[in-house]
């Protein structure tokens, strides 16, 4: 392969990003670092009655957090019309298309027509020869598409694939308000934009054959296609909100993070080995279309939720900081010191959400004590505990987590008890629940301040 690889991410912005877009550029991305080419965004905002700037700003604020980093662009066909009108009307000079002035009324009666006599609702062809234009009507222009023979795909992902072109009509290329269309415009925007590979969903395949012969019109050779399979909800129906969050978005919302979310993304339809889990310098390096399956691939929450698990435990605390600061519920803490919680919860938390949510008992002045935790362990049977607990703790000057755990031990031999018999209520009081890390830890990350105050209003209550 040629160090002049070009390839597009095109997406539309008709709302976020989508899992399966974001796997689209994904794979484009790859591809183009791993043979050193350019990676170009374009956004396909021809449809102006449902894309929007929002729409827009989301999409390349996806990319951003995805760390996906194109090239060139990005790009909006919006700002291409002009482009456009001068190849339409290069189409209709050299007789590859032509206007046609049929009425919304007639198309639909034609199409009845056609349903009735038990064929394929396709334009008929009236306009296509039409030598006396209807002054009156405002035309749509026509692509000339072959009425015989066929058109072969040959794909690098699907194989080959041979459409018979007495199924496809001809398209309109240009509507009557002077607005392009999609089948169109890709083509121009390719041909300007000299690209190599179009790597897109297979729900574009049955496109292909007409915008080949939109490239043969202009006289140039189609792009290399390769069509990812789709990606299918647990019920093997495409993948849709009744299935869960399907947009980057909400998957950086629950505290998913990047390089995570891509890793499980290229997992849906390539595979290298048994490999699970990839840096992104070895995914440029292993990245091939070869290795794309043609099969549709299965979207797994739980297993993605377990590689976003495996990222956090692997961070780097120090890495975790700035994703983390805006999820917890304060404005300024000492880094040093939240890099040493992050230490303590990570290995426990799947997504940042969790991990901040874990932090509360270290983060907020005080706790709710868990109603049967505290039935079960805050009793007369333990105030005597952290009545000498409360005692000891005061007196430690050396407020770390050695010393506390020295504090810990005389007590078990004072009263002649089990470390759990100290150390459950005590987690009970400090954190409000029976799980945590390491209590030793816990209280020299809640300070000796919080730690006596509430094991004093536990005191208190019991």
């Amino acid at each position: 392969m040629s160090d002049d690889v070009r390839v597009r991410f095109a997406p539309s912005p008709t709302g976020y990003l989508h899992i399966g877009g974001a796997r689209t550029a994904l794979f484009n991305y790859l591809f183009a670092r791993h043979h050193n080419g350019k990676f170009i965004l374009r956004i396909e905002d021809t449809d102006r009655s449902r894309s929007t700037d929002e729409y827009i700003g989301a999409i390349i604020d996806g990319m951003k957090w995805l760390n996906l980093d194109y090239d060139e662009g990005p790009f909006r066909q919006t700002d291409r019309t002009e482009l456009y009108r001068q190849y339409v009307n290069r189409l209709l000079e050299e007789g590859r298309a032509y206007y046609c002035y049929c009425s919304a009324e007639e198309l639909e009666s034609k199409r009845k027509l056609a349903a009735s006599a038990g064929k394929p609702p396709r334009y008929d062809g009236t306009c296509r020869d039409l030598k006396n234009p209807e002054a009156e009507i405002k035309p749509v222009v026509r692509f000339k598409m072959p009425q015989y023979g066929s058109t072969l795909v040959d794909d690098l992902i699907k194989g080959k694939i041979v459409y018979e072109n007495s199924v496809f009509d001809d398209f309109i290329i240009m509507r009557s308000d002077d607005t392009p269309t999609y089948n169109f415009v890709v083509v121009v925007d390719d041909v300007e934009m000299g690209i190599t590979h179009i790597i897109r969903g297979d729900d574009h395949l049955n496109n292909t054959p007409k915008q080949m012969h939109i490239y043969e019109a202009f006289g140039k050779t189609p792009p290399k296609f390769a069509h990812l399979p789709m990606i299918l909800g647990a019920d093997k129906a495409r993948l849709s909100k009744r299935h869960g969050a399907t947009s980057v978005q909400a998957y950086r919302e629950m505290g998913y993070l990047p390089e995570a979310l891509l890793n499980y993304l290229v997992r849906l339809g390539w595979s290298h080995s048994d490999q699970e889990i990839f840096s992104k310098a070895e995914l440029i390096a292993k990245f091939s279309l070869e290795h794309v399956g043609s099969s549709a691939a299965v979207f797994n929450p739980e297993k993605l939720l377990w590689m976003n698990g495996e990222y956090i435990k692997a961070a780097s605390p120090e890495g975790l900081i700035p994703l983390l600061t805006p999820l917890v519920s304060v404005d300024l803490l000492d880094k040093q010191w939240l890099a040493r919680a992050i230490v303590t919860l990570q290995e426990r938390s799947r997504t940042l959400v969790e991990l901040a949510n874990s932090m509360h008992y270290y983060i907020e002045e005080d706790v709710v004590i868990d109603e049967k935790a505290g039935k079960k362990f805050l009793t007369s049977e333990t105030k005597p505990y952290l009545t000498a607990l409360i005692e000891r703790l005061t007196a430690l000057e050396d407020f770390t987590a050695k010393q506390i755990e020295a504090v810990f031990m005389g007590l078990m031999a004072e009263f002649n008890v089990q470390l759990g018999k100290i150390a459950q209520p005590t987690r009970v009081a400090i954190t409000g629940n029976t799980v945590s890390p390491g209590i030793f830890e816990v209280i020299e990350l809640v300070g000796k301040e919080r730690t006596i105050k509430r094991l004093q209003k536990v005191l208190a209550k019991i």
